[in-house]
């Protein structure tokens, strides 16, 4: 009993003496919608979809981009905002990460990421998020406006959701539900590994069970499909009616697959349900990038830091994948499957520069590309009249790392408080060397 006493004070003393408030939530913040137009001038305009203007100005009126071009008149009553030389882009997507529901790896009440069983594509990511995360603002001041965050596990794991990074809760956040069923493809490889180093045949049947029990997971969700086509159902499966969607072509099918005997079954699979499909991870899609292209399947690829696959492959071989996917004529998105390195995202575009994108190819892996790969390309991803006035501003080039400094970000029209925690602490922690 003394010692459970002991204990209890100790746990006591320790919980008392963390910062808690800063752990769960951020003292930013979000937005107020402008209540008169706003005239940005002098910029140079990165419109994504018709090149780039030199000393033009944006006009947003009421959250959206109201006009695009040279010596505009301000409205009456708008304010202007001479931002002469500094460049001005789209908001920045990033897809397929989980920002917003880890918190800290190590703390297991923080990670909200996963659930335990295999047949979870009634799962919604976006319940999970959390608008007040410490981490989301460091991701902001990197010039990203949106992230499609997505629910982790095995196999059927469930839906992602589009989510613009400055809200008071999830509700607020959400741009797109239901973006993509995401699935978690079996292991193809036969090499066993310093933690389950069994024997290749071993690894070999263990793959061939996995493959086997997704594939009746789509046929017993392909049954009810076609039952409830029929009228037939008695009731309703939950994991199966989400799955509705996807069979009838209005959800996309989200494999998350790298080598390339992942993504040939997953192809063989889309094409028997005639599933929208595109993959996630796709290490290999530079393998077989022709046949992903004439297949029209898109790719989300996580690895543009990534180190070779294999012992034979070039030191440089993941930086020139999306390079390789722009030729081929695949549809392409970049990424980090993560959530704080997603800041770094940013910078990895320019690296898919220096190994062969063009700056303009590069922006558009993290602004239309991503928002047509979740559906969104009619609201996001460009400056254009009409679209959300989700807008970036770095007094260089924002793919640069010396040339790279976020002023100001706008979501829909409002503007983003860029503080954050590092930046807090640096300014801490400057005041002691001072």
């Amino acid at each position: 009993m003394k010692f459970n006493k002991v204990c209890l004070s100790l746990l006591a003393a320790l919980a008392s003496s963390l910062p808690i408030s800063s752990v769960i939530a951020n003292d930013m913040v979000p937005g107020k919608a402008a209540s008169t137009p706003l005239l940005l001038t002098g910029l140079t305009v990165h419109t994504v979809t018709d090149g780039v203007k030199a000393d033009s100005d944006v006009l947003i009126v009421d959250g959206k981009i109201a006009a695009v071009g040279k010596d505009l008149t301000a409205p009456e009553g708008a304010t202007v905002l001479a931002l002469d030389g500094k460049h001005l882009y789209p908001g920045l997507i990033a897809l397929a990460n989980q920002l917003g529901l880890i918190e800290i790896e190590a703390v297991r009440s923080t990670d909200d990421s996963n659930e335990v069983t295999q047949t979870n594509p009634d799962i919604k990511a976006k319940v999970a998020y959390n608008a007040d995360s410490e981490v989301i603002p460091t991701i902001r001041s990197n010039g990203f406006a949106y992230s499609m965050v997505y629910p982790s596990g095995s196999m059927l794991m469930g839906q992602s959701s589009l989510m613009q990074l400055d809200a008071w809760n999830y509700q607020d956040a959400v741009v797109a539900d239901g973006t993509g069923l995401h699935v978690r493809w079996p292991n193809a490889s036969t090499l066993g590994s310093r933690w389950n180093p069994k024997p290749a045949d071993e690894v070999r049947k263990a793959n061939a069970k996995q493959l086997e029990q997704l594939q009746q997971y789509f046929k017993d969700a392909k049954a009810y499909y076609d039952a409830e086509q029929a009228g037939l159902n008695k009731g309703v499966d939950s994991r199966w009616h989400q799955m509705l969607a996807v069979f009838n072509g209005k959800r996309p099918l989200f494999v998350h697959a790298d080598d390339e005997r992942q993504i040939r079954q997953t192809m063989l699979l889309a094409n028997e349900y005639q599933l929208k499909l595109t993959i996630v991870g796709g290490r290999d899609s530079w393998r077989m990038a022709d046949e992903l292209a004439a297949a029209n399947v898109a790719v989300i690829y996580t690895a543009p830091y990534g180190l070779p696959s294999r012992g034979d492959e070039n030191y440089s071989q993941a930086f020139i994948v999306p390079k390789t996917l722009q030729d081929a004529g695949v549809q392409y998105a970049l990424s980090l499957d993560g959530y704080w390195d997603t800041r770094n995202l940013v910078f990895a575009a320019g690296q898919a520069i220096s190994f062969g994108l063009t700056p303009e190819q590069a922006l558009r892996s993290v602004t239309i590309n991503a928002a047509k790969i979740a559906g969104v390309a009619d609201k996001i991803g460009s400056i254009e009249v009409g679209k959300a006035a989700s807008l970036v501003v770095s007094e260089g080039d924002i793919f640069d790392y010396l040339g790279h400094k976020v002023t100001h970000l706008w979501i829909d029209g409002r503007a983003v408080d860029l503080n954050n925690r590092h930046k807090q602490l640096h300014d801490k922690y400057k005041q002691r060397i001072n």
